[in-house]
């Protein structure tokens, strides 16, 4: 599915968002700590928004991004060369439940609008956590729901109805856009959410709700 819609997934994210997610992304690499030239996995990466602006504003050893989609990644690569940043990020095909990697690899995991579409998040928390190393951060920037009930009302409307049939129209694709609101409803976002990265062993966690809880920002740190 992903494969399908990497060539207008930029445009239709920015569209559907009215540009907002380029701010929901800059105020989670915020959250990162300041460290000296991390090594940053960006797990889902995409087409590597969320790499890029890591490269940018954290100034890495290096940035890893991995995602299921080579169709995504195809897209990403491209927009790292125009941005010549080849030397600092590296794209691969991955799984987010089961990382090629080693324990203790990373000072910093991050994943923008993919935790959601894990089978098995509390897997990929535990991998996660694996794979940081003493003292790293995951920070997570994922889908919500608003807690004021009109608020929710017209959330649901607008996700469930106006956004999978703008979303079919740009990207050609029948049931890419009617995926996403069904994933945002089923997603354990707030209190449940962070209980679950509690579990996977982060500690000192905290989220972050943005744009009146349309977006949740998580952030745990392994011991």
């Amino acid at each position: 599915m992903f494969d399908d819609i990497a060539w207008r997934y930029d445009f239709i994210n920015h569209f559907l968002t009215l540009g907002i997610d380029v701010w929901w992304r800059r105020k989670t690499i915020q959250l990162i700590s300041n460290k000296e030239k991390p090594i940053i996995l960006d797990i889902a990466t995409g087409t590597a928004d969320l790499a890029i602006s890591l490269a940018k504003h954290k100034h890495p050893f290096k940035v890893i991004g991995i995602d299921i989609s080579e169709g995504m990644l195809e897209y990403g690569q491209k927009k790292i060369k125009r941005e010549d940043l080849d030397n600092q990020i590296v794209l691969q095909q991955g799984n987010g439940e089961e990382l090629p990697f080693s324990d203790n690899s990373f000072d910093v995991i991050t994943i923008g609008f993919g935790i959601r579409n894990f089978e098995h998040p509390e897997k990929g928390l535990s991998e996660m956590f694996r794979v940081l190393k003493s003292k790293g951060e995951l920070v997570i920037l994922e889908f919500s729901r608003p807690k004021n009930h009109f608020l929710c009302r017209l959330f649901d409307l607008y996700f469930c109805y106006i956004l999978p049939y703008i979303g079919k129209i740009f990207s050609k694709h029948d049931s890419a856009y009617k995926y996403l609101p069904e994933s945002v409803m089923q997603f354990p976002y707030g209190c449940n959410f962070l209980k679950m990265m509690q579990q996977a062993g982060f500690d000192q966690t905290i989220f972050l709700s943005l744009t009146m809880g349309i977006v949740t920002i998580y952030k745990g740190v392994k011991p």
